[in-house]
């Protein structure tokens, strides 16, 4: 086939295909464009899933009657004019593509005024044929409407899915545009239902009012504030608690000076983040916007503009990284307590019937007093009035199935799931270590451990992690290895046959999914599950508050290394419900 020219009708249609996917993708474009008319109140209208009718309506600047003809013609836009306005787009369009992309495809009516005119103008364009400008009725600011979607492209036509799905992508874009411009009202509606209604807020009102009224209170309910500046570059916004983690990426909310972004960068700072607080396969739920110099950030990388480029990639990823983790960090039961309580370390909690005085960290409890088999029944009253419970975990008073520790504090009943939160403490500790200079300690004999070879190679692999930590390990034989050296946080307790075995198999189920992204961090979460109690290993009431005075003192201790919760609350409100007190 010779070569030869395109028609312009469809080269019109080809470039349609990247910015009008579907119908949401032209309500974003539409809504984005009164967005940067400077309109306060936004009205969409769609039927039969935004084929049949899409139509917006925005009070904005409106277009004047000479400028409707290059309104809708390519490369034509108010918003650039040279290549340095470019390197520091301002507004959420520019290129100019829009209305001569769906004028292309579907059949397109715009109708608009200035504020102050005398009257209004409006166009068509019918399958990129335009007809002229003719006066029409409208009040000021402008309505495109856009009808019959890929009536001319049946290919494309035959890709639209069902209405309810195109109904649910057009809900989703207009939800992320109403929130990142809470000071714009917004109302979508579907026929005579009303999907959407979203009142502009006031310069002075919070912007949680919006969130609350487009993706619900149960979202702020079980988020964190997020606020972090460094110079130019600032975050803001919310990130849900590991526990409110969805199965799917479907509550993740990006927004780049105002822009809604998926950018691969920012959602793997974000992931990053929630690197030892959630559970494989889970995902983050978050609404944060990132505020820049719009020199640092170049928006023009994608033709649906969902992706940005930013000048200092890296810098921008450690800064979106440590936001997270700091907010993250703050996860726990209340603030350290350094002046009372006990150390537990892990040989504290492993066959030992006390808990041993550690070198500069005297043991001074103030706890109800152990009980025994033969004490008497009013024992446990007594032992409750007498005892502390001003910490926010209050005081241990029993311990249930060898599973969990019971204690009460002043607003009712605390449940502790006693290995998720030795897990988190002892994962808090190992990482404190390796940060610094590892304490480790020599043994007299080198202890010789039999392993599968693949376990061995798994575990002489990771050598220079294992040195990290304060091992010494080195291979013997094909299926042994030989330990000299071990961390003094372990303690002279430990079965480091069966842990090291743990571990090694643990990193090779893992394969390369792996839940920690660093090596060093995959290996102390599981040295960490490894060394800390486990079931049906009975406490006593002293080591039962040490473990939640630490917990008090530990990041993130809300929640055990995988993401599950460590501790649970009853209130006496709730206490009472159950026993229909007060009825």
């Amino acid at each position: 086939m010779a070569i030869r020219l395109l028609a312009g009708e469809l080269i019109d249609q080809i470039a349609a295909g990247e910015v009008i996917e579907r119908p949401a993708s032209a309500v974003k474009e539409l809504v984005e464009n009164a967005l940067d008319a400077g309109a306060r109140r936004i009205g969409i209208d769609i039927e039969r899933g935004g084929v049949g009718l899409i139509r917006v309506r925005d009070d904005g600047a409106g277009i004047p009657a000479s400028e409707l003809p290059l309104a809708i013609a390519r490369h034509a836009t108010s918003k650039i004019a040279t290549l340095d306005d470019l390197e520091a787009v301002g507004t959420l369009g520019f290129r100019g593509e829009a209305l001569p992309s769906i004028g292309s495809v579907a059949k397109l009516r715009v109708v608009s005024r200035l504020a102050g005119a005398s009257q209004a103008s409006e166009i068509t364009v019918e399958g990129g044929r335009t007809g002229e400008v003719r006066p029409a009725a409208h009040p000021a600011g402008t309505t495109v409407e856009v009808r019959d979607l890929f009536y001319n492209v049946p290919a494309r036509r035959k890709f639209v899915r069902s209405d309810a799905t195109e109904v649910g992508h057009i809900q989703r874009w207009v939800e992320r545009l109403a929130l990142s411009r809470p000071d714009v009202a917004f109302r979508l509606q579907n026929g005579s239902r009303t999907l959407l209604d979203a009142p502009a807020l006031a310069d002075d009102e919070d912007a949680s009012s919006r969130v609350d009224a487009v993706l619900g209170r149960e979202f702020l309910e079980r988020a964190l504030p997020v606020r972090h500046a460094a110079g130019p570059v600032v975050i803001e916004g919310w990130i849900g608690v590991p526990t409110a983690a969805r199965a799917q990426p479907d509550s993740q909310y990006w927004f780049v000076n105002g822009r809604h972004v998926r950018d691969r960068l920012l959602m793997n700072a974000v992931r990053l983040g929630f690197r030892d607080v959630l559970y494989h396969g889970r995902h983050p739920a978050y609404l944060l916007q990132l505020t820049l110099d719009p020199h640092l950030v170049d928006v023009n990388a994608h033709p649906a503009k969902l992706e940005v480029r930013f000048r200092d990639s890296r810098q921008i990823h450690d800064f979106v990284f440590r936001a997270v983790e700091r907010t993250l960090a703050a996860t726990r039961p209340g603030p350290a307590s350094p002046a009372h309580g006990a150390t537990l370390a892990p040989a504290d909690l492993r066959g030992t019937d006390r808990v041993p005085e550690q070198a500069g960290m005297p043991l001074s409890f103030e706890v109800a007093p152990q009980l025994h088999a033969g004490a008497s029944p009013w024992a446990v009253a007594e032992a409750i009035s007498s005892a502390s419970a001003t910490e926010p975990l209050g005081t241990a008073i029993a311990q249930l199935h060898g599973i969990y520790i019971l204690a009460q504090n002043r607003d009712g009943l605390i449940l502790v799931d006693m290995h998720a939160a030795h897990e988190r403490v002892l994962y808090e500790a190992y990482k404190g270590q390796m940060a610094g200079q590892v304490a480790s300690q020599a043994l007299l004999e080198p202890i010789r451990i039999s392993l599968k070879p693949h376990e061995a190679d798994a575990v002489i692999a990771a050598g220079d992690e294992w040195q990290a930590l304060g091992f010494d390990i080195e291979r013997l034989a094909p299926e042994s290895v030989a330990v000299r050296r071990v961390p003094a946080l372990l303690g002279t307790r430990t079965d480091l046959a069966e842990l090291l075995g743990a571990v090694a198999r643990d990193a090779l189920a893992e394969g390369g999914s792996r839940h920690f992204e660093e090596p060093g961090f995959r290996l102390l979460g599981n040295l960490a599950c490894r060394s800390a109690i486990h079931a049906h290993r009975r406490l006593t009431l002293p080591e039962m508050n040490a473990l939640l005075r630490q917990m008090e003192a530990t990041e993130r201790a809300d929640q055990c290394n995988h993401g599950r919760p460590t501790w649970t609350r009853l209130t006496l409100a709730e206490l009472d419900q159950l026993f229909l007190r007060g009825r």
